[in-house]
């Protein structure tokens, strides 16, 4: 939903309906997660996607055919049948797919509100009937401390505002069945619920020509990036113009006071002992997902005995991605980025880092939900 926000605050401000796409559930290997989603104007423009272009033309016509009925419809789409031409998917998997209008001024000021919450990076979930004993397309949205909308019953709102809590805290997405008024075990009402959490930290220590281009790939990646130094004269918004923040101080100082969770990705790329040292220290001690260190083989071999000279055990410096990035034969800052990025996204799913071409089996590792 994210990557659509500009579009539909633009269609919102316009008054022009739309439809959305999502999927809602996927068996065996699919090219996008559960929480994917494209939307489809009355005015023909399109934003997103649902498969990575397999079946998109056809929900394209779904879609359109739901704006003009005013009617929720869920597609299931499995593995295309080349010879005929049809529409599918060709990783063998399958998808469902509920294609809901936003036709009335009601439901689009109700998706409005949902867009500004997540642009404003406030946690939120939206809870929609999927098929069942309640009106398909009815959604429910759930915030810390309100919710609003309703699926139809009392009983199932309270049951799915709950459950809806507590897929939020975890960041988890997915489907759940119910009775008609809320009751759980049940497979009366199947609801979707989409969570969105803010987006997740990159953390850049260090302004140097490679942190520009490791804080641009970050924000491409979807982080909020904050870049921070100690010399004035280096951290400034000027050089670093793609950063959500840019920040002055030392780097151990600025890391003990600020919010790391764990999906931060800490890349520290200042190659200083004075620096690296006591950033490292602390780096070590936060739940982040990630912890990358720029330098040679040699530089790296130091800085773990001055690392050990501080207390750091073995476990901890066995966390450090260091040195830091994948092995590509990168040269320049832009290709080392790449590296870098790399290597957190093989760190986030779990994959070789090998070309696929020499593997077997499935391409797509266990994945998070789509946000």
């Amino acid at each position: 939903m994210r990557e659509l926000l500009s579009e539909l605050r633009d269609w919102h401000t316009a008054g022009t309906p739309f439809a959305l796409a999502t999927v809602v559930a996927v068996r065996g290997s699919a090219p996008r997660a559960p929480g994917a989603v494209m939307a489809v104007s009355a005015t023909g423009a399109v934003a997103g996607s649902v498969s990575g272009g397999c079946v998109e033309s056809d929900v394209y016509e779904v879609a359109t055919e739901t704006l003009t009925a005013g009617r929720t419809q869920v597609r299931t789409y499995g593995i295309s049948d080349d010879e005929a031409f049809g529409v599918g998917l060709t990783c063998g998997g399958t998808i469902d797919v509920l294609v809901r209008p936003y036709v009335e001024e009601g439901d689009r000021a109700a998706l409005r509100e949902l867009v500004g919450t997540i642009a404003a990076g406030e946690p939120v979930a939206l809870a929609t009937v999927v098929s069942g004993a309640a009106p398909p397309g009815a959604h429910r949205m759930v915030l810390a401390g309100r919710v609003s909308g309703s699926l139809g019953d009392e009983g199932l709102d309270a049951a799915v505002t709950d459950d809806a809590r507590g897929l939020l805290a975890q960041g988890a997405t997915g489907s759940t069945g119910y009775g008609t008024h809320g009751e759980r075990r049940m497979q009366d009402v199947t609801v979707f619920v989409q969570t969105y959490a803010p987006a997740p930290r990159m953390l850049v220590f260090g302004a140097i020509d490679h942190a520009a281009a490791t804080a641009r790939i970050g924000s491409f990646l979807g982080y909020r990036v904050t870049v921070c130094d100690a010399r004035p004269a280096f951290a400034t918004r000027e050089r670093f113009p793609t950063a959500d923040e840019v920040v002055c101080a030392w780097p151990h100082t600025y890391l003990e006071s600020t919010q790391v969770d764990g999906r931060t990705v800490i890349c520290v790329l200042t190659h200083d002992p004075k620096f690296d040292v006591p950033l490292l220290a602390a780096a070590l001690r936060t739940p982040a997902a990630y912890i990358g260190v720029m330098g040679s083989r040699r530089t790296h071999a130091d800085r773990a005995a001055r690392l050990r000279e501080a207390g750091v055990g073995e476990a901890e410096l066995a966390r450090l991605a260091s040195p830091v990035g994948l092995d590509l034969g990168a040269r320049t800052p832009e290709e080392t980025a790449v590296s870098i990025a790399a290597e957190i996204v093989q760190h986030r799913w779990g994959g070789t880092g090998r070309p696929l071409g020499e593997l077997a089996g499935a391409i797509h590792h266990a994945r998070e939900p789509e946000t």
